[in-house]
């Protein structure tokens, strides 16, 4: 059944049944978000074999993780602001194609500086895949589900996480570490064909979108455009406290976030002594708590909105607590002296850290409507700072011969961001003052 352009046109749209479609595309967002982790983790994996071949030391791994997220960072504000001009449809198309060459680049690296490079330009490509996805799922779903559609998201990518280094040692095993990427740069062409097929920038372009469902998306307002037809007010979205305390405290969440990106196998190898095949799945355990925090936040904070109606307060009172959570956690995983005990306190470290995920992602669109890909953008270049950051702190301290300094300084960092969401955060407060956000 063709969309009705006009959500309000129809006399009772609440007694059509609702088709699903926008299901559907949080499916294909999802697959997204876990393609991106997958050519993003897979790194740390090889990294002890790539180390040992190119003769690399500590210092320089770091450099070499930390090269994505600094061009990560840099790249996000114009992600955002192409995401929120042309469409998301437009930005995905042309990104992850890009980032998925990218990811089969890393294989023809043969030095530190060759490996460093051909990742920040990886991180370059996938700048844009969180903000454009943000705008598209602004556009897609009414506000009481988007701290599960973001939990959902963020899941997949977790999920990515989880299975990283039990896919990769397979590869590496049988074919050797190169063709971790190889394998990996297919998954991104193999969607960006799907999503070409089955993606539209607004339901009332989708023809398998009912009525019934648009006045659902829509809450009776009116649909807001795929792309701006005015600039971005930059001044008034930069200048707002509300964004720099939204920055602030996802800089933490990430700095933290980060180290199971980078570091954990190589801690579990070298610090806590097991072998690559025991790393394949102790490694996946704190990642898989990751998904279910992740789905966890998301629902917790809708249903507390649902019940509620106090959208700063249900934001607020899953993202604080779930933050000194995670940050009390790591305290006894660095101490402990059995690896059992650290894993666990990891695993449960973890998940709280996850469960900030569907609250903060949320937010941009809560506060900035049409220019949510952009607030999202400045949110995580904020956020791949601390990630770039982060393992040059752990890289520095453990050539110092500590591998507990690390997550003292993060849990600290942790607890910072849990008092940024107590006090600073407020969901209920438009970016741009004169124009409130978009349903």
């Amino acid at each position: 059944m063709a969309a009705n352009t006009d959500p309000v046109a129809d006399a009772a749209p609440a007694a059509i049944r609702r088709s699903r479609v926008r299901w559907l595309i949080l499916l294909l967002i999802s697959v997204m978000y876990m393609i991106t982790y997958l050519d993003r983790a897979n790194i740390s994996v090889t990294a002890p074999t790539m180390a040992a071949e190119f003769a690399l030391s500590k210092t320089e791994i770091g450099w070499i993780f930390s090269a994505f997220a600094w061009a990560y960072a840099l790249g996000q504000i114009p992600g955002g602001f192409l995401a929120d001009r042309l469409g998301p449809k437009r930005v995905l198309l042309l990104i992850v194609p890009f980032w998925s060459v990218m990811t089969a680049a890393t294989a023809w690296a043969s030095s530190a500086l060759t490996l460093f490079a051909v990742r920040f330009v990886f991180g370059l490509g996938e700048a844009g895949a969180f903000p454009a996805a943000t705008r598209a799922m602004q556009l897609w779903f009414p506000k009481q589900e988007r701290g599960l559609v973001q939990g959902v998201t963020h899941c997949f990518s977790r999920l990515a996480l989880a299975v990283t280094p039990a896919i990769a040692i397979v590869i590496m095993t049988a074919l050797g570490w190169r063709w971790v990427f190889y394998a990996f740069a297919s998954l991104g062409v193999g969607w960006s064909i799907w999503f070409a097929v089955a993606y539209r920038n607004r339901p009332e372009e989708h023809r398998r979108v009912n009525a019934g469902e648009l006045a659902h998306i829509r809450e009776a307002a009116v649909a807001s455009p795929a792309h701006g037809a005015t600039p971005v007010p930059w001044k008034a979205i930069v200048r707002a406290p509300n964004m720099w305390a939204i920055a602030a405290a996802y800089f933490c969440f990430f700095y933290g976030a980060y180290f199971y990106l980078t570091w954990f196998p190589t801690y579990l190898i070298e610090y806590r002594h097991l072998s690559l095949k025991d790393v394949g799945l102790l490694a996946s355990i704190p990642l898989i708590a990751a998904m279910a925090g992740d789905l966890v936040g998301g629902l917790l904070t809708d249903a507390l909105l649902r019940k509620t109606g106090r959208l700063t307060w249900s934001r607020r009172i899953v993202a604080a607590p779930a933050l000194l959570g995670a940050a009390a956690f790591l305290i006894p995983a660095a101490l402990a002296h059995a690896v059992a005990t650290a894993i666990i306190c990891l695993t449960v470290s973890n998940f709280c850290l996850e469960m900030v995920l569907g609250p903060a992602w949320a937010i941009p669109m809560d506060v900035a409507g049409v220019y949510s890909g952009t607030a999202a953008a400045i949110m995580n270049m904020a956020g791949a700072v601390g990630a770039a950051i982060s393992p040059l702190v752990f890289a520095t301290l453990v050539e110092r011969g500590s591998w507990i300094t690390p997550f003292v300084v993060t849990a600290g960092l942790l607890a910072i961001g849990a008092l940024i969401w107590t006090f600073l955060i407020d969901a209920e407060k438009p970016l741009i003052q004169e124009l409130p956000p978009a349903s």
